[in-house]
C-alpha cells in the first residue's frame, strides 16, 4: 500500500469500513478489527504482506487473486460476493494494532457478531484468530477448528489469522484451513492456484444451493 503518510494514516483511528456481505454469503469471514490502512482504502486486507486473499486464491476459493494493496478493483466486492464470501469484524474500529483493543470490546463484538450472522444466513462462519476468539467467546481452552455446536445457526470455525506477523502460519496452512470451511459452507470451489489447493484440487466439489 502507498499514498499515506504515517501522519495520514493515523488521522483514521476510530474509523469503520463496511461489511463485505452479499444475499449468497455462504462463508462468512471475520477478522478482528480493521486497521487503519483497510479504512483509508476502504477495502479488507489491504496489507501486501497479509496472506487473506493469497490464500483464498490457492484454496480454489477464488479463481483469480484479488488484490487490494491500493483498494478493492472495480468489481472486486461483486466478485467476492457472488462466489459466497462475506467478510466483517468483531470490533469495528479502526487501531494500528489489534491489541489496543480491550476485552470488553471483543466481548460485545462477539454478541454484535450473532446479529449479523442471523442477518446474513451463511453456512460457516469462520473467525480469523485464536486468541481473539477466546477473549471475544470467553473460551480460553479453544483450539483451531470447528467449534461445538452453532453461532446463530451457523457452524462456527476458528481458522488461522492471515496477518504476515503471523509466523507460526504458513500460505499453505491458511489455504488449507480455509478450504475445509469453504467446503463446509458448500461453497463451489475453482480450479486451484498455482501451486495447488492443499495437494487437494481433485477432489469432486459441492455445488451452490
Amino acid at each position: 500500500m502507498t499514498g499515506f503518510s504515517r501522519a495520514e494514516l493515523d488521522g483514521f483511528r476510530g474509523g469503520t469500513l463496511p461489511d463485505l456481505l452479499g444475499p449468497r454469503t455462504r462463508l462468512l469471514f471475520v477478522g478482528v478489527n480493521p486497521g487503519l490502512s483497510a479504512v483509508a482504502l476502504q477495502a479488507h486486507f489491504p496489507r501486501r504482506s497479509n496472506r487473506f486473499y493469497p490464500a483464498l486464491y490457492r484454496a480454489g476459493i477464488t479463481d483469480r487473486l484479488v488484490d487490494a494493496s491500493s483498494g478493492f478493483a472495480p468489481g472486486d466486492r461483486e466478485y467476492l460476493a457472488e462466489r459466497g464470501i462475506g467478510i466483517t469484524a468483531l470490533v469495528p474500529r479502526a487501531t494500528a494494532r489489534a491489541d489496543e483493543l480491550s476485552p470488553a470490546e471483543l466481548l460485545a463484538g462477539a454478541e454484535a457478531l450473532a446479529g449479523t450472522v442471523v442477518h446474513v444466513k451463511p453456512r460457516v462462519v469462520a473467525v480469523l484468530g485464536i486468541t481473539a476468539y477466546r477473549i471475544a467467546f470467553a473460551m480460553p481452552r479453544a483450539s483451531v477448528g470447528r467449534q461445538p455446536g452453532t453461532f446463530a445457526g451457523a457452524q462456527l470455525w476458528v481458522v488461522p489469522n492471515p496477518s504476515g506477523l503471523n509466523a507460526h502460519s504458513s500460505l499453505t496452512d491458511l489455504a488449507a484451513a480455509y478450504r475445509e470451511t469453504a467446503i463446509a459452507a458448500g461453497l463451489r470451489l475453482a480450479p486451484s492456484g498455482p501451486e495447488g489447493a492443499s495437494g487437494r484440487a481433485g477432489r469432486a466439489q459441492p455445488e451452490w444451493p
